[in-house]
Parts: structure tokens; sequence; C-alpha cells
């Protein structure tokens, strides 16, 4: 996957991003720079693209 290629977010990582970036450019931040900041929002809360449901538990020690 190329760097900057969205496939791999779920369409609510998508729908945020944008919400992100529109917010961004309403109080005055360009295009690019809002766009950047609302991805790098979204890894943060999310922690990257789509994790699938099963196989991802963590295991503690037993």
């Amino acid at each position: 996957m190329p760097r900057g290629d969205k496939s791999a977010y779920t369409d609510k990582q998508k729908r945020q991003a944008e919400h992100i970036e529109d917010s961004y450019e309403k109080r005055g931040v360009d295009s690019d720079e809002a766009e950047r900041r609302a991805w790098a929002t979204v890894n943060k809360q999310s922690g990257g693209g789509k994790k699938s449901g099963s196989g991802r538990k963590h295991h503690g020690d037993k």
C-alpha cells in the first residue's frame, strides 16, 4: 500500500477525518495542512487503519 492510500481505513474513520478536516479549514488552516492534521488525529484516536475483529485480542500471562 503506497503512502497516502486511505483504502485501509473504515468508512467511519474516513468520515471522521473529513469532519475534522472541515473543522480545521473553517478555522483558517489551508486545505493540505487540514487534511494532514485530520488523518494524524484519526490515527492517534484509532491506532491507524482497519483492525480485523478476530485474532487481535491480547492474551495476558496465564
